[in-house]
């Protein structure tokens, strides 16, 4: 997907390519949603809603789609503030569920520049990194339905 996300941000620009995700269909069928991204991508806001096609038996969200909701964005943060020199995969992911989500769901993305300033210099000196971010999935009322971390991986292109 890296590659393809890449061809589209040359042409579309970064923020576009990722508001254009909206229309990926596993994300409409969700009801997962795009809502906020910043021109210079250090911040995305992406919702959840519930709709009678996206509940679990339980009648609340599906625990998939609580992650999917969260799978791409500092990926795709690191990938594009980095550019083509580096090579940005998703090592691993974890999910801890504190409480069931139901209503519309949100989480916040956010990653300053320092972050991508001090990622670039330890991979540029040939290191691989393996950076760990955390981000709350949190519901209408502001408590929090699931902690997701995610850990990167990063280096310079081998020549």
């Amino acid at each position: 997907m890296a590659d393809w996300v890449r061809r589209a941000s040359k042409f579309l620009g970064q923020r576009n390519t990722l508001l254009a995700m909206n229309a990926y269909p596993p994300y409409v069928g969700a009801g997962i949603h795009i809502s906020e991204v910043a021109q210079d991508l250090s911040r995305i806001v992406v919702t959840m809603s519930m709709y009678p096609w996206n509940r679990n038996f339980l009648g609340t969200h599906f625990g998939g789609s609580l992650y999917a909701m969260c799978d791409p964005f500092f990926l795709f943060q690191i990938l594009f503030s980095l550019g083509d020199d580096y090579v940005v995969w998703d090592k691993s992911a974890s999910v801890k569920f504190m409480k069931p989500g139901k209503g519309t769901v949100r989480a916040e993305f956010l990653m300053p520049a320092s972050k991508i300033e001090e990622l670039r210099s330890l991979a540029a000196s040939g290191l691989k990194v393996e950076p760990v971010f955390q981000v709350q999935v949190k519901d209408e009322t502001g408590d929090v339905v699931a902690d997701v971390e995610k850990v990167l991986y990063i280096r310079l292109k081998r020549r």
